[in-house]
């Protein structure tokens, strides 16, 4: 089975190569995903975007969605980054890593007119707010089913080491 067959659809998380098989995904995604990164056939509403997969050894075991640049909705919801981490490797300090991680190329990649990266996340996933308050988030609001955090991006720490047991970071 492959990553994206594993990873669940929860909390808002989003993942749309999850029935496809992995031939397909080599035939079409990975195309379609380097369009995106460069924002070209972008359905209505979309903003370029790349995906950073988190690897430990040889194994995926997270995605981190950046979004270049925020529009409307963005701003309003989701923000610049989403993320999920396979249930099988939740609790283990991978999602706190790989943000850092995430962090640090969103920063390289937004626009640098922007002071801060916007994250949300919902109100049922505490583990999810917890690793983005230990990479410097804070609660600027919150409706009934979600949080929106945001980080300063001169708080965003210079790379020293990989964190935990985070091995690569690649798109």
């Amino acid at each position: 089975m492959s990553f994206f067959q594993k990873m669940p659809e929860i909390n808002g998380f989003e993942v749309p190569y999850q029935n496809i098989s992995f031939a397909e995904f080599l035939t079409n995604a990975i195309d379609e995903r380097e369009d995106s990164s460069n924002g070209l056939n972008l359905p209505d509403g979309h903003v370029p975007d790349t995906y950073f997969f988190l690897w430990d050894n040889d194994k995926i075991v997270g995605l981190f969605k950046i979004r270049h640049y925020l529009n409307d909705f963005l701003r309003q919801g989701p923000g610049h980054i989403g993320y999920g981490i396979l249930p099988e490797f939740q609790g283990r300090g991978y999602g706190t890593a790989g943000l850092k991680l995430a962090l640090r190329k969103a920063d390289k990649i937004l626009p640098s007119n922007e002071p801060e990266i916007f994250l949300a996340c919902a109100k049922t996933n505490l583990a999810s707010l917890q690793v983005m308050k230990k990479n410097g988030g804070h609660v600027r609001h919150e409706n009934e089913h979600e949080y929106f955090v945001r980080v300063l991006r001169k708080a965003i720490d210079e790379p020293t080491s990989l964190v935990g047991r985070a091995a690569k970071f690649e798109y």
